[in-house]
């Protein structure tokens, strides 16, 4: 049975719907005190962070007063990617960290990302744990007065993850005459990303960088990545990159303006990894993967396991076969070397190194070639569609016509009210035969 609150990346839902109120969050930030307070540690701290969307202000502080009210001291740091918190909260030593965001979905939705004291987003068990207080009576969670949490802002949040994101490589590590098209997606790498960048001596062209509370994710970032193409050939520039909202995935395009998804990106670190020996065991991707990725890495003997979908799952996965490698095709690439989660920055850093000695982007990319892939978003009320027996039927019709051909993947959203459809195959007509069969029995 899956969670109640949180799907397969924290909890997200269209603000002032649902688990998205200032009500729920108080008690969201309530029920997660108490889970840690229960643990029997003497000093409880929670480090909060968030994107830019206007909901962040009205959330944050339910969050704030049902933690304090919880029992918990609370550091708020402001705008800030979600794998800088990820690195404070186990820098801090701080029980928990929190990310008000909701990813690469547009402003009128927003959530919550939860991390524990190493680093790692929870488990599903300890979120399990966590639903259960949400739903009980507030009024045993509540402290002792004298005992209420204190709230501190830190203003050099971004400041400190770019030092932490620095000390990863070489003190002369520079950017200069590398001509970069950066697009933050108007979320929460607008500071530190051109930064950082700018600091590395690159000549940085920035796109995405003035949020103004509605404009994250909108026609810019990595959902959108028509933006840098356009930009790269205007400017001439040697790459281009792009970052979702809260900056944990990556899309980039080369000096052609030529497109470098997720897959392609590992495709090439792998490689690169294991030539310099740095490759831990092999490669974790999703369900998601492109198949070509997993042919190509075959080829050049890298073992490749597939995890379900969520960078969560792939970090859990990296972790039970101890390897340092891995994500999805949407840019969630987690460098077990450096991070816990997704960083679209520290990608973007490994791979402008890899870069700095006047290489192309054209020639370190596009690995492989991928199996053509089609990938369809269905808008549903209820999700648990697909587990009707129309439904069901339909899938195991499209199955059978692609057989021996490609392979289909039809899924649940774990973020959105969709059923995704996703087939593979040299044949696009085959796929989009087998989608439309499926799409059909989804009409409600």
């Amino acid at each position: 049975m899956g969670n109640k609150y949180f799907g397969t990346d924290g909890i997200r839902g269209t603000v002032n719907k649902g688990n998205i109120t200032g009500e729920k969050f108080f008690k969201f930030g309530l029920a997660a005190a108490t889970y840690f307070k229960n643990q029997k540690k003497t000093k409880q701290i929670a480090i909060i962070a968030k994107d830019t969307r206007l909901s962040g202000y009205t959330l944050e502080p339910a969050l704030v007063s049902g933690l304090a009210s919880g029992g918990m001291h609370i550091f708020t740091l402001g705008p800030l990617p979600t794998n800088g918190l990820a690195m404070l909260t186990k820098l801090m030593k701080a029980n928990m960290g929190i990310m008000i965001t909701a990813s690469h979905n547009p402003y009128y939705d927003n959530g919550l990302k939860l991390f524990g004291p190493d680093g790692m987003k929870l488990s599903d068990q300890i979120e399990k744990k966590i639903e259960k207080l949400i739903d009980a009576k507030n009024t045993k969670q509540l402290t002792n007065p004298k005992l209420l949490g204190r709230v501190k802002r830190l203003e050099d949040g971004n400041d400190r993850y770019i030092e932490i994101l620095r000390k990863n490589f070489p003190n002369n590590f520079n950017l200069k005459g590398t001509k970069i098209v950066l697009d933050c997606a108007n979320g929460a790498s607008y500071i530190s990303a051109p930064k950082l960048l700018k600091k590395l001596g690159a000549k940085v062209i920035s796109i995405g960088v003035r949020p103004n509370g509605f404009n994250i994710n909108d026609k810019c970032g990595s959902t959108y990545p028509s933006k840098i193409q356009k930009a790269v050939k205007k400017n001439k520039a040697h790459v281009g990159i792009a970052f979702d909202g809260d900056a944990d995935r990556i899309i980039m395009c080369d000096e052609n303006a030529k497109i470098i998804d997720g897959d392609q990106i590992i495709g090439m670190l792998a490689c690169r990894w294991k030539l310099k020996r740095i490759l831990k065991g092999g490669v974790i991707g999703t369900l998601m993967s492109n198949y070509g990725l997993e042919n190509f890495l075959m080829n050049k003997k890298i073992r490749f396991y597939r995890s379900k979908v969520g960078d969560r799952y792939v970090k859990e996965k990296m972790k039970k076969f101890n390897f340092n490698l891995g994500g999805e095709q949407s840019g969630h690439i987690i460098l077990g070397k450096f991070a816990t989660t997704g960083d679209g920055l520290m990608v973007a850093l490994e791979l402008l190194f890899s870069l700095r000695k006047g290489k192309k982007a054209s020639q370190l990319f596009n690995v492989f070639k991928p199996l053509p892939q089609i990938l369809e978003n269905v808008i549903v009320k209820d999700k648990n569609i697909i587990h009707k027996n129309k439904c069901k039927k339909s899938i195991k019709r499209a199955n059978k016509l692609i057989s021996g051909h490609g392979r289909l993947l039809v899924r649940k959203s774990g973020t959105e009210p969709k059923i995704r459809i996703m087939g593979e195959s040299h044949d696009k007509n085959l796929i989009l035969k087998c989608i439309k069969i499926i799409k059909k029995s989804l009409k409600q």
